[in-house]
Order: C-alpha cells, then sequence, then structure tokens
C-alpha cells in the first residue's frame, strides 16, 4: 500500500474523538521538530523557528518563522470534528435495558448508525488534590449498539422513515444489571473521580482501502479528517519560501463554528497578531499579502443518483482536487482565489475540478466564508470528491488524497505576492 495511504489510515483509525484527532496532530508536529506555545505564555520567536499551538484540546495551529524578512501569510483551515452523537450529563435510562442518553452533533445520516458496534471517547476533566486535570478517555470495545426494529413490528421502514432521535437513536449499553457501571468504567479508565466531560460515540469499523483497483478509502470522518490530514503532510513537506506558512486545524465546523475553538473564533487573527508583533511587523500590511485555502471535503457525483449533481460541476473520485463554488459566498471562492489555486494545482502537477451546487437543491457551508470574518484575505474553498458525505461510513478516492498532499506541498512552497488586481507566484 502507498506509503501516503497507510499514513492517513494510521490517522483516521486513531482519531476515535475530535480530541483524539488533535492530540494524533499534536504528536506528529512535535515529532516533525516544533515547538509548543502557550496562548498564556510570552512568545520569543526566532527566523527559522517552528512552533504550535492548541485550543480547546481540540484545535492546531502551526507555524514558521522564514530567515530573512517575511512575507505574507499562507494559512490553510480545515476542520477536526465530524457529525457523531454526544454522550449527555446524567446519561444513563435504566429500567429493563440499561440504555445511553445521547443528542446528535451536526447534520447526519442517522441509519448507518444502526446494528453495527459502537463505543464511546472523548475527554474528561478529573479531579486532582490541586485541582482539575484533563484526560482523553478511549473505551478501546465493542461496547454499544443501536438496534434497528424488526421489520415485522416497523413495516414501512423501506417506505421511508422519519427517525426520532429521542426514541430510535439510543444506544444499548447492558441489561438492568448495567445501571452504574459506564461511570465506574470511564473512571476507571481515567484514574480519577470525573468532574466534566465531552464523549461522544464512534463507530468500531477501522478505515479501509477497496474497489477492484483498490482506488477507494472508506472511513469515520473522511469528512474532514482527510483534508486536515493533507495539509499537514503538505505543510510538513514543503520547502522554505519567505512567506510565513500557518496551518490551522479548526473544531465545530459541523455546528456552525462558534466556538473557542472554531472558524468565528479569534484563534488564527490572535495567533497572526502575535507573530507580526513578535517580528516587528504590521498585522494589517502583512494580511494584505495573504491568502487562504480554506479545506473542507465535497460531494461527488454519486453513481446512482447522478441527478442531484449541477451536470458541467459534478466532481469525480479520483479526478484531482476540487474547487467550490457558490454564488451566495457559502463558499469564499471568487475569481481570483480560484485561478491562484489553479495555479498552484499546475505548478504540483496535479488535476482539478470544480463543484457548484444544483440550482435548486441548497449546499452547506464551511469555514471559508466564516474564517473571514476574523481574517479577511483571499480565500480558496477547496475539498476532495467523497460519497456519503456525514454518514458514520465515507467514501474517497486513494488518488485524490495524495493529490491534496502534492497541492498543499505546493501551495506551502510558494513564493507569493498579492495587491488587489494581481499577484506572483513562483
Amino acid at each position: 500500500m502507498n506509503t501516503q495511504i497507510r499514513s492517513l489510515m494510521n490517522f483516521l483509525d486513531a482519531s476515535v474523538s475530535v480530541y483524539h484527532a488533535a492530540a494524533y496532530l499534536e504528536a506528529t508536529l512535535v515529532q516533525a521538530g516544533y515547538t509548543r506555545l502557550e496562548e498564556r505564555k510570552s512568545w520569543d520567536l526566532v527566523p527559522g523557528g517552528k512552533y504550535y499551538l492548541t485550543r480547546g484540546g481540540t484545535a492546531v495551529l502551526a507555524f514558521r518563522i522564514p530567515e530573512g524578512t517575511p512575507g505574507g501569510f499562507l494559512i490553510s483551515a480545515s476542520h477536526s470534528d465530524r457529525p457523531t452523537f454526544k454522550v449527555k450529563e446524567n446519561g444513563e435510562l435504566t429500567g429493563t435495558y440499561t440504555r445511553l442518553a445521547v443528542e446528535r452533533y451536526g447534520g447526519m445520516l442517522f441509519a448507518p448508525w444502526l446494528d453495527r458496534p459502537l463505543s464511546i471517547a472523548g475527554r474528561v476533566l478529573v479531579e486532582t488534590q490541586t485541582g482539575i486535570e484533563q484526560k482523553l478517555v478511549n473505551i478501546d470495545r465493542d461496547l454499544l449498539m443501536i438496534p434497528n426494529v424488526a421489520i415485522h413490528m416497523n413495516r414501512q421502514v423501506n417506505d421511508g422513515y422519519k427517525w426520532n432521535p429521542a426514541v430510535d437513536l439510543l444506544p444499548l449499553l447492558g441489561g438492568k444489571d448495567a445501571a452504574g457501571k459506564l461511570t465506574s468504567l470511564l473512571e476507571q479508565e481515567a484514574g480519577g473521580k470525573i468532574l466534566g466531560h465531552d464523549l461522544f460515540l464512534y463507530i468500531r469499523q477501522k478505515s479501509c482501502v477497496w474497489g477492484v483497483d483498490n482506488e477507494y478509502i472508506s472511513s469515520a470522518a473522511l469528512d474532514d479528517l482527510e483534508c486536515a490530514w493533507g495539509c499537514t503532510q503538505g505543510f510538513l513537506k514543503a520547502q522554505p519560501t519567505g512567506n510565513i506558512p500557518v496551518l490551522c486545524v479548526f473544531d465545530s465546523e459541523e455546528v456552525g463554528s462558534t466556538s473557542v475553538q472554531g472558524a468565528a473564533s479569534t484563534f488564527l487573527l490572535d495567533t497572526l497578531k502575535r507573530i507580526c508583533e513578535s517580528q516587528g511587523l504590521k498585522p494589517e500590511q502583512m494580511l494584505a499579502d495573504s491568502f487562504m485555502v480554506s479545506a473542507d471535503n465535497a460531494h461527488a457525483v454519486h453513481p446512482n443518483h447522478p441527478e442531484y449533481a449541477d451536470p458541467n460541476n459534478a466532481p469525480i473520485p479520483g479526478q484531482g482536487v476540487v474547487l467550490k463554488f457558490n454564488a451566495a459566498l457559502r463558499y469564499a471562492t471568487d475569481g481570483f482565489s480560484a485561478a491562484v489555486f489553479r495555479k498552484i494545482c499546475g505548478k504540483a502537477g496535479e488535476p482539478v475540478q470544480t463543484y457548484c451546487n444544483r440550482a435548486d437543491i441548497p449546499g452547506g457551508s464551511t469555514l471559508g466564508h466564516i474564517s473571514l470574518g476574523q481574517v479577511s484575505v483571499p480565500t480558496v474553498d477547496i475539498g476532495l470528491a467523497q460519497l456519503a458525505m456525514h454518514s458514520c461510513y465515507e467514501t474517497a478516492a486513494v488518488a485524490d488524497a495524495v493529490s491534496l498532499e502534492n497541492v498543499m506541498a505546493a501551495y506551502y512552497g510558494t513564493e507569493f505576492s498579492r495587491d488587489d488586481q494581481s499577484c506572483t507566484i513562483r
């Protein structure tokens, strides 16, 4: 198997929650020689230095300071969260069975979650002698399942069924004797009394490569861990330039990005200002010479329903990175940013294709236009063509993941400058 794809699969399989995804990215940066910064402390940034910081345990931002006088910022933004179920406070429901009270996180496809092994992962806040400590937990075994109702009792299910999350989608934990055991299990895993938690369900199925020519990859959370991985790998492999490369993996995109670690937060802007302050630069001038790639997966034309796609802008898995357009600016791409990105793809020798919603089918939004509220730079929205977006198990093309890594390495390895009318790309 291609070593790049094996690297991606290792990341996907380890990222059982948004917290575990961020921890994996942090470990990757540490292994590559990046120094951790803390927002609450002063920073001493030196030319040639490599740095990263985190916020909320789920957002990761990394950057490098070039030698000499820096040019503008080359930024990428992706996200670490995925649609899933979050465990409620006082989550056990007892009776004949012991079930778990959950609520949906993000816009999700319900049906694929049923009748498959599930477990719980995330973070807990544990009481210590001096205060509170955050710990990651993962009950690494088949623990839960959401059972379907037999067709004999729900004859209309195959004619279309409206799932009620408060009734149909409560996972089964055990019999009546299981009451109280989940808390004990989590505290044993965490090593102390739990004062708070952010816990999510995840499917136990690992990522896989399949197809007659092994052309497809399927996994939980391809949207958007695939782009987070591709941007990170491109960032790490890029040749140094006079620009300041910035990698940002936000949280909370699936629920609107309005958290302290989301794209609508000040996380990126605060960091860019502090970089400028450390180097004696003016943030306004630096941002006027900067660019952003917002990377979040795109809808592929569906093999069984091609009619849902715009006929001239219907991405095909395996045909390259996707440029995303929307007249209402749900995607931030415009003619200028599209031209810049096409030039970068040409530099990388990688194909590029386009996506627009069919005019009568409204689409979703993503990071680009949200982050512009804080960091106003020309932005292109891109992604990789995938099937079954927001299912608990999604599908994309092996070749496209490699293409994205190559394109992002070319992007971060570009000497870039711009004004309102033109730009230079070398």
